[in-house]
């Protein structure tokens, strides 16, 4: 395999920034726009489906999804994308990253549809219908991570390969917002349509018969950029790596890549000896992958499950901010649209102001600085933003320093995208050999779904009042928002530790990260000895 595959793998490490890299790009990254759309879009329309289908006659306050309800409707769709991580990620290293690709696009149209309809009218029978079908998208949603991160990877040069995997995982950002924007326009026409008093003067006509179309118009919407991008991902070829390592076919290797890269690349006769190489069969989990890799895949899983135990809890508080600064008024203030429109308005705000640069700055930086120091530096800050929110608390709960605790808030959340929650996505798809790289990045990923999991759903009954009397609706007492923090300031700091597990592989080919090239490397070496003697 040495010779003509390292000319293959090598034409593509070395390649200038081309139009390629940038069509590869915007096809990845489209599809991580779909995925937070579709994970992040539910938290706008919560509310909406509490007062619909779980109305109080006579209760101060607008319908409520009860707790089970809402951890299921928010959460399911994380146990599916989790189940998807782990079975795409395998699927993408055994029949290819191209074929398995389409299929996650496809489950994702079809069960974005799927989400805003429902069988019957009833609460049981629409959340039933929403929880199954949103596990579904989560199942396609998860099988985009490990397949996008691995093509991305595989595709680029080594100078600048971490700017585009990185940039595929920015699309997030734009996902956030969008939902956001849409969600934003969807409200105001319906508003402007169907107008209706605020709960407090009139709770029943609050809630207007045409608000059950509001979600369902705002979770189908996903269904449309995913779509648009199906053909084009059908068109991408094989990646070179893939074809050449894995399925050991380097003249096809050759030929793809001859049409990508717009060069003339020979294909030459695989070498038996490197082809038949002992050093390089062994398997995943086996006592020689434990020994080469063990400590990488450690280092990415628990890395990942720390960070998004971390970012996924930040909505603890997220009310209280929201409420804080006047971007959410009292729910009884307003009417189900308006309320919509107000949530969507506070959600779009904070991703233009901390979750996209955030983004972006790794983007730039990331292949300059390298990973080890931003998912460091990433760390390090949330960890420092934790425990300053956390120690001073009472401090920021007064209403004259509110605006202190904004701008903390919205610092963990830039320094957790220009950190690791950008570096996790990236350097799963990096460091591993090829015919595991899918299966470990899904790993990795899925390690993180069950952080988020932790953190969104642990982290809401621990973060209740210790004075049962003060607890929400249906919530057990809890530790305080407080004492929450606190405890997330130290997973931030283990993020720290971990992190010294995880290689850096800025500027290094893929086949040096992961050691895939040490017999090449030899048997040139001896071939060149040769013809010296």
């Amino acid at each position: 395999m040495a010779d003509n595959q390292l000319q293959v793998l090598n034409a593509l490490d070395v390649a200038k920034t081309q139009w390629y890299h940038f069509t590869a790009i915007v096809i990845a990254g489209m599809g991580f726009f779909t995925d937070a759309y579709d994970l992040f879009c539910i938290s706008l329309v919560t509310k909406l489906l509490g007062r619909i289908y779980y109305h109080e006659e006579g209760s101060s306050k607008p319908g409520s999804l009860p707790p089970n309800v809402a951890a299921a409707t928010n959460g399911v769709a994380f146990c599916g994308t989790l189940a998807g991580q782990l079975f795409f990620g395998w699927l993408g290293d055994k029949l290819g990253r191209k074929k398995v690709y389409g299929m996650t696009l496809m489950i994702m149209v079809v069960c974005s549809i799927a989400s805003g309809l429902s069988f019957g009218d009833k609460p049981k029978s629409v959340m039933a219908t929403l929880c199954f079908f949103r596990f579904w998208l989560g199942f396609g949603i998860g099988g985009d991570y490990p397949l996008s991160a691995t093509i991305m990877s595989e595709y680029a040069n080594k100078k600048t390969r971490g700017a585009f995997i990185s940039a595929v995982f920015a699309m997030q950002g734009f996902g956030i917002m969008a939902g956001g924007i849409f969600a934003i326009i969807v409200s105001t026409v319906f508003e402007a349509k169907f107008p209706a008093p605020a709960y407090a003067d009139d709770a029943l006509g609050s809630t207007v018969p045409q608000a059950d179309f509001v979600w369902r118009i705002i979770l189908m919407f996903g269904a449309i950029p995913a779509s648009m991008t199906y053909y084009s991902r059908s068109k991408m070829p094989e990646t070179a790596r893939y074809t050449a390592l894995v399925a050991k076919d380097s003249k096809q290797a050759a030929k793809d890549m001859s049409r990508v890269l717009q060069v003339e690349i020979e294909p030459e006769q695989i070498l038996e000896e490197i082809s038949t190489d002992k050093s390089k069969s062994f398997s995943l989990f086996s006592k020689e992958f434990m020994k080469r890799h063990g400590l990488h895949l450690l280092g990415t899983t628990s890395t990942w499950f720390l960070l998004d135990i971390a970012f996924y809890s930040q909505n603890l508080f997220q009310k209280d901010i929201f409420s804080a600064i006047g971007w959410i008024p009292p729910a009884q203030t307003m009417n189900a649209v308006q309320e919509v429109f107000k949530i969507a308005r506070a959600q779009t705000l904070i991703a233009l102001c901390s979750t996209v640069p955030g983004y972006w700055f790794t983007v730039v930086f990331i292949d300059v600085i390298g990973r080890f120091a931003i998912q460091l530096m990433g760390f390090f800050f949330m960890t420092v933003f934790m425990f300053a929110l956390a120690i001073p608390y009472n401090h920021w709960t007064h209403k004259d320093n509110r605006i202190g605790f904004v701008i903390m808030y919205s610092l963990t959340f830039f320094f957790a995208n220009f950190g690791p929650n950008a570096t996790t996505f990236v350097v799963p798809a990096e460091i591993f050999p090829a015919r595991f790289r899918s299966t470990c990045h899904g790993i990795s990923a899925a390690s993180g779904k069950l952080g988020a999991m932790v953190g969104a759903f642990g982290f809401l009954y621990l973060a209740q009042s210790p004075d049962k009397n003060k607890a929400d609706a249906g919530y057990p007492p809890g530790i305080g928002v407080r004492n929450s923090l606190l405890v997330l300031g130290v997973i931030n700091f283990l993020g720290i530790l971990f992190t010294f597990l995880v290689p850096e592989s800025k500027g290094k080919s893929l086949e040096e990260m992961s050691g895939e090239n040490e017999k090449s490397e030899q048997n040139n070496n001896d071939s060149r000895a040769v013809q010296m003697v």
